[in-house]
């Protein structure tokens, strides 16, 4: 008896098969698919329950406030273009520099075209705007 229920342990033992458990990752940054990403990220942001204390929050401003802001904007536009056209008249940009209040621009043709470089004198701050060549 024993012997035949080896012998049936054995060929039946034989005759399974078995498959290899293949672990695929779900998140894209661990070779998992890279579809998952916005549903990992929407997923990760919904759970999220801590705000940034530093983060800067947009208020809603009245329509007032919306028309003094653009109000503001279109006369400091006017008078940009009333300081271009007294500095460098109706032609083009010339080499040089140039002061308004306290900002210094320094103008010089380059490689790469007609460059500008602002310095505002009061905080230190600067910047560069290059014109490509037409």
């Amino acid at each position: 008896m024993k012997l035949i229920t080896s012998l049936f342990l054995f060929f039946t033992i034989s005759v399974m098969y078995s498959q290899d458990l293949v672990y695929t990752p779900i998140n894209s940054s661990f070779g998992g698919n890279s579809y998952n990403y916005q549903w990992l990220l929407s997923s990760a942001q919904a759970q999220n329950s801590f705000k940034d204390p530093n983060a800067s929050t947009r208020e809603e401003t009245s329509e007032l406030e919306s028309f003094q802001e653009s109000l503001n904007s279109q006369l400091l536009s006017q008078l940009t273009r009333q300081l271009y056209a007294e500095q460098f008249g109706s032609g083009e940009l010339q080499e040089g520099t140039y002061t308004f209040g306290s900002l210094a621009l320094d103008v010089y043709p380059s490689e790469g075209g007609l460059v500008i470089d602002i310095l505002d004198t009061n905080t230190g701050e600067q910047t560069q705007v290059v014109i490509p060549n037409s």
